[in-house]
């Protein structure tokens, strides 16, 4: 290369914006995403769901009322913050309308805000009877989804089958694709799974009504999204489930159907992630799993009993009651290394306030070898290695400060930063969105010698 040709590398290290952020899970869903999205809309002009189904459940507690949100961003309680239903979310519409009425009965008239991207897959009547026949059909082996049809839905936009907002909204589009994809599904159904056919123009019926009511609301929310960008908007985006239940980097085959990470901004959005400044992984300072699939860290029932009563550890979509366990680093640090996170959120640190001992799997033998990385097999025989800590028995809940916290406490967190490496940004102590304990600075791992 001629030295006029050369690019002086110092001109390449640019940092990323720093207007833009991203929420996301690090555990197999329900760490209180929710929570924290409403809490970060204050400095939000746009907020953006990119993942994910109506099997998301994202509460909100604002005083007395409790909101849970399936599809909607959970910034919509901010009156004048655009909310954004990305191209790589599934939408039901029954399921969207059914939230915009339950926001209508609470006083909210926010349904201008909402924005539907037109390259959006609809989930149909037909996606859910699939998934409740191959779950019913699964035996030992079923997943335990939330039967709303996710799955069957990506796998149509997979097969090049799904129908999309675009023609959703398109009587004469939607009529046609529905008498052609009713024949094929209700022939999967019948003679595969020997369940009843779906009537293709009593569907069209019932979604027609649903298409007008959501027509309005349909755009090609990618180039909204950087006409915001262009004219300096701070942009929040929210990913659904946990960061351990995405597709490809979770615990295979027992995960959802989306890239519930970070890595799946881009493909949800159609906007970069190189534009996106700062990345939050939120964790509880437990953990929880909701249906099938591998969970080192599981607590006995007796113990998982108690934590699930105190914190309230039924789903927000479903109601069943959740597993639990203790917090899992291995885990933990696999999410937030592929998950590019730049800082955690510890949520329901208050859920720990009653305990007297309180254990960390800070590492696994797996098939009788010690690892400290997280298995591709679902097979193997994983024991977890404990680390324990003494409780310390006070309410958290009214803290602000890390220095109102208990100092075992702060121990503990301190401990989850240098084990996952990763730095702790905000605590939360409590449902309300005023309990929290925001880290300024940040609580930074310790430096490891040599570094």
């Amino acid at each position: 290369m001629r030295p006029a040709e050369r690019v002086e590398m110092s001109s390449l290290n640019q940092s990323r914006p720093a207007r833009h952020s991203c929420v996301v899970g690090l555990q197999w869903g329900d760490e209180g995403k929710g929570k924290i999205v409403d809490v970060l809309t204050a400095d939000a002009d746009v907020v953006v769901r990119y993942q994910g189904g109506a099997n998301a459940g994202h509460t909100v507690q604002v005083e007395d009322q409790e909101y849970i949100f399936h599809l909607i961003p959970s910034g919509i309680l901010k009156k004048d913050t655009a909310c954004v239903i990305g191209n790589g979310v599934v939408i039901d519409p029954r399921a969207l309308i059914a939230e915009l009425d339950g926001l209508l009965e609470m006083g909210l008239d926010h349904e201008e805000n909402i924005l539907i991207s037109d390259r959006a897959h609809v989930v149909l009547p037909y996606h859910s009877a699939l998934d409740e026949a191959k779950e019913s059909a699964g035996g030992d082996g079923k997943i335990g989804t939330t039967l709303r049809g996710i799955g069957p839905c990506y796998t149509d936009k997979a097969s090049r089958v799904g129908i999309r907002m675009s023609e959703f909204v398109d009587p004469n589009g939607l009529r046609e694709r529905l008498v052609h994809l009713g024949e094929l599904k209700n022939r999967e159904l019948e003679k595969l799974h020997g369940r009843d056919p779906i009537d293709p123009d009593v569907v069209f019926e019932e979604y027609s009504a649903y298409a007008e009511r959501l027509r309005s609301r349909v755009c090609d929310a990618t180039a909204f999204l950087h006409e915001q960008d262009a004219r300096g908007a701070g942009i929040l985006f929210e990913g659904a489930q946990g960061a351990m239940l995405d597709i490809d980097m979770g615990t295979y085959p027992y995960v959802t159907s989306s890239n519930t990470s970070f890595l799946g901004l881009g493909p949800g959005t159609g906007f970069s992630a190189r534009k996106v400044g700062k990345v939050l992984g939120i964790t509880k300072a437990y953990a929880t799993r909701v249906g099938e699939g591998p969970f080192p860290s599981e607590m006995q029932e007796e113990a998982a009993a108690s934590l699930r009563e105190v914190g309230g550890e039924f789903g927000a979509t479903t109601g069943r009651p959740r597993r639990c366990g203790w917090l899992d680093i291995v885990a933990l640090r696999r999410a937030i290394q592929f998950g590019d996170v730049d800082a955690m959120v510890v949520t329901k640190l208050d859920v720990l306030d009653h305990l007297e001992e309180i254990k960390v799997a800070v590492s696994y033998k797996v098939d009788g070898a010690e690892t400290d990385q997280y298995p591709a097999s679902t097979e193997c025989e994983v024991i977890p290695q404990y680390r324990s800590f003494p409780g310390w028995l006070e309410s958290t809940t009214e803290c602000r400060a890390f220095e109102d916290l208990p100092e075992k406490a702060r121990e503990y967190l301190r401990f989850v930063a240098d084990a996952a490496g990763c730095p702790i940004a905000i605590v939360s102590v409590g449902k309300e969105r005023s309990q929290i304990v925001s880290l300024d600075p940040w609580l930074e791992p310790t430096p490891v010698e040599g570094d």
